[in-house]
């Protein structure tokens, strides 16, 4: 599966479009990473737990999308836009969108 954020595949024609599909992780935080993100940015340093945790919620959102995308005869995704958000109660939620295709 080819994953792509521009609209194109270079030397790849797209012969069917198949639909938006999307990938969703919502992510808790504890009580400990809280009060590190927080030192670290009184800091000004990274905070790498959190970094770690955005790193691998990307990756399964991308991973979900993928899944979604060959269920419909997908063998690439194009315009991929992935968005991180922070919810009121404290979790993370991070989204990967993009369009369906099926290229030659």
């Amino acid at each position: 599966m080819i994953v792509t954020t521009t609209h194109t595949v270079e030397g790849r024609k797209i012969e069917e479009y198949l639909g938006i599909v999307a990938g969703e992780v919502a992510l808790g935080t504890d009580f400990i990473r809280d009060f590190v993100a927080q030192l670290a940015d009184f800091f000004g340093a990274r905070t790498s737990a959190y970094e770690q945790k955005l790193n691998e919620a990307r990756a399964a959102c991308i991973r979900e999308m993928g899944d979604r995308a060959a269920r419909l005869g997908a063998n690439a995704i194009v315009g991929v836009k992935v968005d991180h958000e922070i919810l009121t109660n404290g979790m993370m939620l991070v989204l990967a969108t993009g369009t369906a295709v099926r290229i030659s």
